[in-house]
């Protein structure tokens, strides 16, 4: 997730009355530093470290101490240091700026990584650590690296996807992937893991039964494996089972299912990778199975399943080639994809669209979008 700047107001110029939505715009937004998408439920950290999450909440997943669903942003204890987040399909998971973890959410893979099964409907602190630099959370497992540059997961390893060998079917608090000590990013699909070291090399593991590695197969790698031979490699993100990676040099990489165009290209499953159209790709996301990512030029593109309008193309059309969202120039390079979507722009202002049935766009209503439409933290 992307840090941007502390300015705040009306929404940015150049935006359509359709990405506008129903909401008046016309008002100060608090503003959001970054933002995290489960399958039905997202979580905002604001620049002021606040942390606000709404929502599917069957789970505890939103973290207020409910099991209550909320269609608005509620904010999460009274905290204001909070630095990263991801959020898993029914779980959340967060650092905090003094280099604590923690969770919250489903639990019954011990996903959470607290030594136990039992769902937790607030944070709960992972080990005595100090030193998390940030994590990324999936179904039933969750990973992150810490400021040593050590690797470390726990929760469902059927796949291989904690990374640790096959001995290890589930981890209840954190093990370390290998001895490494050069990881710098790692994300977490449904059952397969990926992540870059400083030397920019990707490394994938877990399931590749649709070739969501990249390493030519469909099997499975219960240990870190290298992918190809790039040294180029700046971001790396996984869906449900296909994967999509930026180089330094600004093309954009997937590989893995393609059955609703989730690659990005017209073409049966790909075991390796396979380069995406356009150039000065900056970053992309994945979640399930839809992908968007942002050029260097502020736009922002989506393609795959649009079933939800997560795509935010206005449509619920499924895409096979990056298709762009509205006609706004200023996307920051923070923004999620699941069955919803949701990105902030450089004025800080925060934007969801797609599936909305539990209230996951934040917006007061159960309503679905197809296109992008402001939410804002209370103030």
């Amino acid at each position: 997730m992307l840090t941007v700047g502390l300015t705040v107001g009306t929404a940015a110029a150049g935006v359509s009355p359709a990405e506008r939505g129903s909401l008046n715009t016309s008002f100060a937004a608090p503003a959001v530093s970054s933002i995290a998408a489960g399958n039905a439920h997202t979580c905002a950290i604001g620049t002021d470290g606040t942390l606000w999450c709404w929502g599917n909440n069957y789970r505890g997943q939103l973290g207020d101490g409910t099991t209550t669903n909320r269609n608005t942003p509620v904010r999460i204890g009274n905290a204001t240091t909070w630095a990263r987040i991801d959020a898993g399909a029914s779980s959340t998971c967060a650092v905090q700026t003094d280099g604590t973890l923690w969770c919250w959410g489903r639990n019954s893979s011990s996903q959470l990584g607290d030594g136990t099964t039992t769902n937790r409907n607030t944070p709960v602190r992972i080990g005595n650590a100090t030193t998390w630099a940030s994590v990324s959370a999936a179904d039933s497992h969750t990973c992150a690296v810490r400021t040593d540059g050590t690797l470390w997961c726990w929760g469902l390893n059927r796949n291989g996807q904690l990374g640790v060998g096959a001995s290890v079917y589930t981890a209840t608090t954190p093990v370390q992937v290998d001895t490494a000590t050069n990881w710098a990013s790692v994300t977490t699909g449904f059952a397969h893991t990926c992540a870059i070291r400083t030397n920019a090399t990707l490394w994938c593991w877990g399931d590749s039964s649709n070739g969501q590695l990249g390493l030519g197969i469909q099997s499975y790698r219960t240990t870190p494996a290298q992918v190809g031979t790039a040294t180029t490699w700046t971001g790396v993100t996984t869906g449900y089972a296909h994967t999509c990676a930026v180089r330094a040099d600004g093309t954009l990489w997937c590989w893995g299912e393609n059955g609703y165009g989730q690659l990005g290209v017209v073409a049966r499953f790909q075991t390796a990778p396979v380069q995406v159209a356009g150039t000065g790709w900056s970053r992309v996301n994945a979640g399930d199975d839809s992908s968007c990512a942002a050029r260097t030029d502020g736009s922002l593109w989506c393609w795959g399943n649009n079933t939800g309008g997560q795509l935010g193309d206005g449509t619920t059309t499924h895409r096979y080639a990056p298709t762009r969202v509205g006609t706004a120039t200023a996307w920051t390079n923070g923004f999620a994809v699941t069955y919803h979507s949701c990105a902030v722009r450089t004025d800080s202002s925060l934007w969801c669209w797609g599936s909305n049935t539990l209230g996951q766009l934040g917006d007061g209503t159960t309503t679905q979008r197809s296109t992008p439409a402001q939410v804002t933290l209370p103030g």
